[in-house]
């Protein structure tokens, strides 16, 4: 690397220079980092691997998997574009171009809520909640906790589709109706609530709030 800069290093090298050394029982880094490409078959499979499947590759342990660990965040962090207190949350796009590379590798649906002032600039993120493998557990009062105790003048909600398809699914329309009608109760309006996908993302106030398959009507 010294020699011809990191670019010029293939994968494999670039893992193994992580890796920092071998193991006695598995051999050299290159060794243990040839390992890990053929199990997980790429750099994004590799970082993307839990604990316990990383640590089934010999060699590895708890400290190295979770420096891979640390360097796939490192690498979703600085895919992210900045999206920090006090900036303007004008459209769907700045919220997708900022959540899309930190939720793309998600395993589960994760649940999100952008709290903003009365000029929609953003007060703080916070994640709502966590769901199963195939769907987002989220309650109206937990979803407008947060913007209660903040005094948010609005909210955006979000949430991610590890299917990589945006598609809002029928729960996914329940969910924004029950949600859109708890913000006008709380006088807190609900300015949007967007799926992200890995490559795209759906949002229901760019789709002008469509009627859901239980006749709820989203227009707010």
């Amino acid at each position: 690397m010294a020699r011809r800069g990191a670019h010029a290093l293939s994968d494999a090298d670039l893992v193994a220079l992580l890796l920092g050394t071998g193991h006695r029982s598995a051999g050299s880094a290159e060794v243990v980092a040839a390992a890990l490409l053929a199990r997980f078959r790429d750099l994004r499979g590799i970082v993307c691997a839990s604990q316990r499947e990383l640590g089934a590759v010999a060699g590895m342990g708890h400290v190295r998997a979770g420096r891979l660990h640390a360097v796939g965040e490192l690498a979703r962090r600085l895919a992210s574009e900045r999206l920090e207190p006090g900036v303007s949350v004008t459209c769907s796009d700045v919220v997708f171009a900022h959540f899309a590379p930190l939720l793309a590798d998600e395993k589960r649906e994760t649940f999100h809520a952008l709290l903003l002032d009365s000029k929609n600039r953003l007060v703080a993120k916070t994640r709502i909640s966590e769901g199963s493998l195939g769907a987002s557990l989220v309650h109206p009062r937990e979803a407008f906790r947060p913007a209660v105790r903040e005094a948010a003048a609005s909210v955006l909600f979000l949430h991610n589709h590890p299917s990589g398809d945006p598609t809002p699914s029928e729960e996914d329309r329940r969910v924004t109706a029950r949600l859109c009608r708890v913000g006008e109760l709380l006088g807190i309006p609900v300015l949007d609530h967007i799926v992200i996908g890995r490559d795209d993302y759906y949002s229901f106030a760019d789709s002008g709030w469509p009627v859901g398959s239980d006749g709820s009507d989203l227009t707010v």
